[in-house]
């Protein structure tokens, strides 16, 4: 892409603190709408199953709208794109309280899914972009702060309920807050173009398949991390016969650890680069996992699902720069590989509650141990292609920051400094 020539080291920390807000406003919003499913479960008159049913919605929206995405980015520019797309997604908190019944709600949903998903491909293009034009990773990071966001919307959320407020009136202003503070962050990220020699992606092209392939390790990912938000309070419940406080912090330990691998992965991304971190990563939540399954004990489960969320923490962001690296359509294969992701998080709650039924909730996270597993297996397709887009350094690729091209110290264990 192109655009912005004079990228000063100031105007790029700009660009990164503002694509940085924009992930922490998306976040927000599905922070804000989480706390009140209550309430609005309540003003629609729905079951759990049928809820159950209407919250599939935003997933399927988010699915066939974010193909769309890449043709909005070239049209209009990276900047545009991702302010009128975020300010949809932000305003379009207010819809799922309106609704008066199930088809209401579950058509409500598709759209807030749909926005969801259109500037969810917007911000994580432009945030891979600005990535590149730093030379160092920031990936992680900016999807840590849309876990900041979203623990501040549900803080906010939470307040609101405790003191008894319409979500209306609560999503009403939430809405028109976050679309104030997306509008003004916007104004700072890169304004980047599709060159003039640079063709316009299809409006429903399917994902190149290198982003499918790199899709499949999110899908691992993202499995486990649905699995463990989902199904972790459960387990301490129904099989370690734990109280309702220490299985609720179960859910709470994967949560933080995963936002806090998150802010602090890309440190580790460039000292070790993509393919190591995720295998370490890998290793490091398979080994939860066989806490979980074999220990069966409150804290070792308790440290089990914490390592599950350090070790999956930054796949996903990984896997978006590797997408937006892998051809010289980066919107249509980042939308290709969130595709995949919305899919496993749409159906890694019922596989888990299936597999539960059929045999055990045990055997259902040695299905999660064996998906974190081959996040160690099949990290190498994160690896840069030749050829790809430049972004930050790689020590297993990039001559200058590999262990074996540090001839002044001759040192094959430590990568030499990062070049800025």
């Amino acid at each position: 892409m192109t655009g912005e020539t004079d990228l000063t080291p100031r105007r790029l920390r700009r660009a990164r603190f503002a694509i940085a807000a924009v992930f922490c406003a998306h976040g927000a919003v599905t922070g804000s709408f989480a706390t009140r499913i209550p309430w609005i479960q309540e003003h629609a008159q729905l079951s759990a199953g049928t809820l159950g049913m209407a919250l599939a919605f935003p997933a399927v929206g988010a699915a066939l709208a974010m193909p769309l995405a890449g043709r909005i980015n070239h049209r209009f520019g990276a900047r545009n794109a991702l302010r009128g797309l975020l300010a949809m997604w932000t305003l379009s908190l207010i819809l799922p309280s309106l609704a008066p019944n199930l088809p209401a709600l579950c058509f409500l949903l598709f759209v807030y899914g749909a926005t969801a998903g259109m500037s969810d491909v917007a911000m994580n293009a432009l945030g891979v972009e600005t990535e590149n034009r730093l030379g160092r990773s920031i990936m992680s990071s900016l999807h840590g702060m849309w876990s900041v966001g979203a623990l501040l919307g549900s803080a906010a959320g939470t307040v609101a309920a405790h003191a008894g407020a319409d979500a209306r009136l609560h999503h009403l202003i939430a809405a028109l807050a976050l679309t104030a503070v997306g509008l003004v962050a916007v104004r700072g990220v890169l304004d980047l173009r599709g060159g003039q020699d640079e063709e316009a992606p299809a409006h429903f092209a399917l994902p190149p398949k290198s982003a499918l392939v790199i899709g499949a390790i999110g899908f691992c990912a993202v499995f486990a991390e649905g699995a463990s938000m989902d199904w972790s309070a459960v387990y301490f419940r129904d099989v370690l016969h734990t109280d309702a406080g220490l299985a609720a912090a179960s859910t709470t330990m994967f949560a933080l650890t995963m936002a806090a691998a998150r802010l602090a992965g890309d440190k580790v991304v460039d000292r070790f680069g993509a393919v190591r971190t995720v295998r370490a990563g890998g290793a490091l939540a398979t080994a939860g996992g066989l806490l979980v399954v074999f220990v069966r004990q409150p804290a070792g489960s308790l440290a089990g699902f914490g390592l599950i969320g350090l070790g999956i923490a930054v796949v996903v962001p990984l896997a978006f720069a590797a997408a937006a690296r892998s051809g010289p359509a980066p919107a249509q294969a980042i939308a290709g590989v969130a595709t995949i992701t919305y899919t496993s998080g749409l159906i890694a709650p019922s596989a888990i509650g299936a597999v539960a039924d059929a045999t055990s909730l045990v055997v259902s996270f040695g299905l999660v141990t064996l998906l974190a597993l081959a996040l160690v297996a099949g990290a190498t397709v994160l690896r840069a292609r030749p050829g790809a887009e430049p972004g930050p350094a790689d020590p297993e690729t990039d001559p200058v920051t590999s262990p074996a091209a540090d001839p002044a110290t001759g040192n094959q264990d430590e990568p030499a400094a990062i070049r800025p």
